[in-house]
């Protein structure tokens, strides 16, 4: 062979081994949850299905003077240690049960198991002449308390009293925000004087959180199709949409830059979004927004008897999606069915009704939980929890008649396969790991396969009662899933627990 032939050889080889290697994913031993097709090459017989949230009890009402109809349209949940936290709007009904501009406060209530809240009296913030309540941010003329979110910033090197932070509308809703700082999550004071994003359109909840795969804060906020920016009105056909700024240190922010969607079918009023890092894997952000349809199911003259502004809860319907976020910048849309529907309360089935809370949080072994606000602007306006089985979004699903799932080409670094999963008692799930190529590997093949048959959050696959694939890690391997009558939440390649 000619020296230029060998070289030709040795760069044909030299690009195969690069673009193999760019097209193998890095998980190493985190935590994967199947709600993209991220990590899926191949299904046959098989689907993404999207899990149905257990609408379980009340978590509240409003009974207070400085409470209301409207009170909990935006709330946030953040569990820190054993205390479950709930921010949420209060303010003073007009005559006509509408909320009063200037009057608004921010509420605070707290759980010890994220099921039964208390109100606690906390002596901050006066009404009507008394501190005996529950609010911890009151009127201010730049109405922050409008749609306040707050977030727990509790990594090593934070100072104290910048522990918990959170960010509020600057004056009439439409002017920016405000940024703020806790030490505790229920003493807060202003960050800076400053007002960011200045002349945005920001009247739903911003929210913010710290993105650990990207090492930065992250604000997603109301955005506009068109227009909704400085110097730049919406024009009247334009839809609500979201958009992202991010800072690496609480002080200078990025411009805000509209989302993108993996689907642009009906990307249409989404009023919300109540984007997170989900805690079990930060490096995936669930999304849970609010999407508004131009339907009336419930008549006028209904919704006038509730004495209120009907042109707040006219017009429009809307339910809860799920979507989710690897890189942050765009949305996946794997789902396009509704993640949580109206209930059979007439006061489901009306505008800005159904909104999810920013924060999913674990409230059991094999439990997680979400808080929906629903019966927006009447009297039975109220927040119910939701439920879910921990990492169970949505689930690759096989029936009776059984089906394949497999991987792209994976490289890991832990030491034994744990899955999260659900078969019936005539399903199972059999796993056999494959050569990048496709080969099944001596001594995993699915034959192999210690049967897997039951219901369990974190199950160790074992192949002839092995469980050690520490010889694998670190290679290209391809997971093939053979499903019967079952579901698959999440697998993660962990490290073996030193005795």
């Amino acid at each position: 062979m000619s020296s230029r032939h060998l070289k030709l050889l040795t760069l044909l080889v030299s690009v195969s081994q690069a673009f193999a290697a760019d097209t193998v994913t890095d998980i190493g031993d985190r935590l994967e949850i199947f709600v993209d097709r991220a990590l899926i090459d191949t299904m046959e017989g098989t689907a993404l299905q999207l899990a149905q949230p257990r609408p379980e009890e009340i978590s509240m009402t409003f009974d207070y003077p400085w409470e209301g109809n409207f009170s909990a349209a935006y709330m946030t949940v953040i569990k820190d240690g054993g205390t479950y936290r709930l921010y949420y709007r209060g303010g003073t009904k007009t005559e006509t049960g509408i909320l009063k501009p200037g009057t608004e406060v921010t509420c605070y209530a707290e759980s010890t198991d994220g099921k039964t809240w208390v109100k606690p009296k906390l002596g901050l913030v006066p009404f009507e002449g008394s501190t005996e309540n529950n609010i911890i941010l009151g009127p201010t003329p730049r109405r922050t308390s409008v749609n306040f979110t707050a977030m727990l910033d509790d990594r090593p090197g934070i100072p104290a009293e910048e522990r918990y932070k959170g960010v509020g509308a600057g004056t009439g809703r439409e002017e920016g925000l405000l940024r703020f700082v806790s030490p505790d999550g229920i003493h807060w004071k202003s960050y800076s004087d400053e007002i960011i994003f200045d002349g945005y359109k920001l009247d739903s909840l911003n929210v913010l959180s710290w993105l650990p795969a990207q090492q930065c804060y992250a604000i997603y906020m109301r955005a506009w199709s068109e227009g909704g920016t400085p110097g730049h009105p919406k024009p009247r056909e334009a839809y609500r949409t979201i958009a992202r700024a991010v800072s690496k240190d609480f002080k200078t922010w990025s411009e805000p830059v509209r989302m993108q969607f993996s689907s642009e079918e009906k990307v249409r009023n989404l009023y919300s979004n109540a984007t997170m890092p989900y805690f079990r894997a930060p490096h995936i952000q669930i999304s849970m927004p609010h999407r508004m349809i131009s339907e009336e199911v419930v008549p006028r003259a209904e919704l006038e008897a509730y004495k209120t502004e009907t042109r707040a809860i006219a017009n429009s319907i809307g339910d809860v999606m799920l979507m989710s976020s690897r890189d942050g910048t765009t949305y996946d849309r794997t789902f396009m069915e509704a993640f949580v529907r109206p209930g059979m309360e007439r006061g489901a089935w009306h505008a800005r009704s159904l909104f999810a809370s920013m924060g999913i949080v674990p409230t059991g072994a094999a439990e997680m939980s979400f808080y929906v606000s629903t019966n927006y602007a009447i009297p039975s306006h109220q927040i119910r929890r939701y439920s879910l089985r921990t990492d169970g979004f949505a689930s690759v699903h096989a029936g009776y008649s059984a089906g394949i799932m497999t991987t792209k080409p994976l490289r890991f670094s832990g030491e034994k396969l744990v899955l999260n999963y659900w078969t019936s008692a005539a399903g199972r799930i059999q796993v056999e790991l494959l050569e990048e190529s496709g080969r099944p590997i001596p001594g995993y093949a699915a034959g192999d396969c210690d049967k897997i048959i039951g219901n369990e959050i974190s199950r160790t696959v074992t192949w002839k009662e092995n469980s050690s694939l520490r010889e694998l890690a670190g290679r290209p391997v391809r997971l093939r899933f053979r499903i019967t009558d079952a579901d698959l939440y999440s697998l993660r390649f962990e490290q073996s627990k030193v005795p």
